[in-house]
């Protein structure tokens, strides 16, 4: 919601027109009485309330996660950020390898590695996953923000600008400060679900994809004596995986895959002979050239030009030359197979992870606190990386006659624990931890 104030604007038009009065006027008796000057706001339309604290001495943003959990519809805590936050850049990648699995987060445009990340004001660690790929912060190392469920944060601070350079060096984006729940005598549970339902769906084949589940629980309670508290938050989630691929338009098959079929078919493994022909002796090789020679006339969708040059080659060049032309179209039929059977997977990883998360403090005595926190995460991921085709040196036809997706699979274990003791000594104020 934005709110505008004009009345200091009217406060100083009044005190002007008072004036100039005055002084041309001055034989004459000030009848100007003093009005009290109203307060004018003005709300324009927006669905985010004001999170800027204005009485801070730094730039500073406050997110309310109770306000966010009816007005946001996300779920993960990089998303909540991205919706809320125009500072803050998460996005999900697809066929990067290892960063399907831990989104990079950045402040105004800048490395993952130059946000510095605070849990209750700690520092908290790095991932283990460098960006290697062309992804955003490639060849950076950040902090994965999914690895702490949302629902265990009370609020988050994000500092800006000069406000973060108390931080130091990997502070220059600013620092996001996430403060975990305190309540007491209170039992939270949350059940959310969603999916995606669209003509894309599917490889643009229509229906539900990404459906998604997740269930959140929260409880606080006082400790002994009935001072201090400990929070615990368990958070359980299950989300599909997506696919926006079209339909492969592309080379598949060459005549070498369609003489490959026939000649294992009838037990001949020319891949493994081709593969190591400078080792074969003349011999050899002539009853490699023979073997692929007699399957080729057996591949009914040859052109007797085809044929001919295939028959006709009798060197390794000629042969390779020769069984180049693309076979696509008739050698899916004569597998019984469609081009969307070669089609990557393009969207968001398959995921299921289980967190627990705990935040406790103890008074010792009127300025003394013990306070301790940390949590565990546990996520497995499932993407996918391109499709290694068959007319692709890197595909193994003599194992994968078609081919094959490889599968990029991730067991994310995060945890952490931070402890110590903070209050006031000799009128200082400590936090050792």
């Amino acid at each position: 919601m934005w709110k505008i104030y004009f009345h200091k604007t009217l406060m100083m038009g009044a005190l002007t027109s008072v004036a100039a009065f005055s002084y041309a006027q001055e034989t004459k008796k000030d009848t100007i009485k003093t009005n009290d000057v109203e307060e004018v706001r003005i709300t324009v339309g927006s669905r985010n309330k004001s999170r800027i604290v204005t009485d801070s001495p730094v730039p500073i943003d406050v997110l309310k996660m109770s306000e966010l959990a009816v007005s946001v519809p996300q779920t993960d805590l990089t998303q909540i950020l991205n919706f809320v936050a125009p500072s803050f850049t998460s996005n999900s990648t697809t066929v990067a390898d290892g960063t399907d699995h831990v989104d990079p987060a950045q402040l105004r445009g800048l490395g993952p590695d130059q946000t510095l990340m605070l849990l209750n004001g700690k520092r908290q660690h790095s991932s283990a996953l460098v960006n290697v790929n062309g992804s955003p912060g490639r060849g950076t190392v950040g902090t994965d923000l999914n690895a702490i469920p949302a629902f265990a944060i009370e609020r988050i601070e994000v500092l800006r600008d000069g406000a973060a350079a108390q931080y130091g060096s990997d502070a220059i984006a600013g620092v996001i400060n996430l403060v975990m729940k305190r309540a007491t005598n209170k039992f939270d549970v949350a059940l959310t679900g969603g999916g995606n339902a669209s003509d894309g769906s599917n490889d643009h084949r229509g229906g539900w994809d990404g459906t998604k589940t997740q269930l959140d629980a929260n409880y606080g309670t006082k400790l002994f004596g009935n001072k201090g508290f400990l929070n615990v938050t368990g958070s359980f989630n299950w989300r599909d995986g997506t696919s926006r691929a079209t339909d492969f338009n592309g080379t598949i098959f060459n005549a070498y895959n369609s003489v490959e079929r026939v000649a294992l078919a009838s037990g001949n493994n020319i891949t493994s002979m081709f593969s190591n022909i400078n080792a074969l002796s003349t011999t050899q090789q002539s009853n490699l050239f023979n073997i692929i020679k007699t399957s080729a006339n057996q591949v009914g969708y040859f052109t007797s030009a085809q044929q001919s040059a295939i028959q006709g080659a009798n060197t390794l060049s000629a042969m390779q030359s020769a069984l180049k032309f693309d076979t696509s179209l008739d050698e899916l039929k004569a597998r019984g197979l469609q081009r969307r059977d070669f089609n990557m997977r393009v969207g968001q990883s398959r995921l299921s992870s289980t967190q627990f998360f705990v935040n406790s403090e103890y008074p010792i005595n009127e300025n003394n606190k013990f306070y301790l926190f940390g949590g565990y995460s546990n996520r497995d991921g499932n993407a996918a990386g391109f499709y290694r085709r068959p007319d692709q040196s890197r595909a193994i036809t003599s194992l994968y006659p078609n081919g094959f997706l490889p599968e990029i699979a991730s067991r994310v274990i995060d945890y952490s624990v931070a402890g110590g003791f903070r209050g006031k000594i000799l009128g200082f104020d400590y936090d050792l931890s």
